[in-house]
């Protein structure tokens, strides 16, 4: 990706029930100037078969991939789930989020939340409270954005640039 002074980075917490969004703007020269531009979740009905779900969250994140004109995708990646009914539906909410990107040319990176924790607050294990407020901080906001899924989203956004940036002073391949 080329380096521009402004990119938007649309992060994306995965879930088939609650899948959170945050759309946040920002620049690889500015270290902690981060503005959310947008942020919240797409719903579906958990009564519905999950090939309805998965085809309304297909429909509902194309729609905000083309309204919010991102330069770049985060989703937060499957690491580890000790409950698999858990993990299938995120893994698979996961998947319609990194293949609408692909399609789309953007290119895609994934962080475990473990990361996340990490590039936000510099602690790897914070608790979601730590991180949320972090999140509010570097985006200069009163209140810790809500719901706590629209956050987490923010917060993958945020790891993008902080982790682009520091790929940049070593030197590294980014995305």
């Amino acid at each position: 990706m080329d380096r521009i002074e402004h990119v938007f980075v649309l992060g994306i917490d995965p879930g088939l029930t609650r899948c959170g969004f945050g759309v946040v703007e920002g620049s690889f020269s500015d270290v902690e100037r981060f503005r959310a531009v947008r942020a919240g979740v797409i719903e579906t009905d958990a009564a519905d078969p999950v090939e309805r779900r998965l085809g309304q969250l297909f429909i509902d994140l194309s729609a905000l991939y083309d309204a919010v004109g991102a330069d770049a995708v985060v989703v937060e990646r499957v690491f580890y789930q000790r409950n698999a009914r858990t993990a299938i539906p995120v893994a698979q909410a996961s998947g319609v989020a990194v293949a609408l990107a692909g399609a789309r040319g953007l290119p895609v990176r994934q962080f475990t939340a473990q990361q996340v924790k990490l590039a936000v607050t510099g602690y790897g294990a914070a608790d979601k409270q730590q991180v949320q407020g972090m999140v509010a901080r570097l985006c200069g906001l009163l209140e810790v954005p809500q719901p706590a899924d629209a956050a987490d989203a923010l917060a993958l956004a945020i790891t993008y640039f902080t982790t682009e940036r520091t790929e940049l002073r070593q030197g590294g391949i980014t995305s």
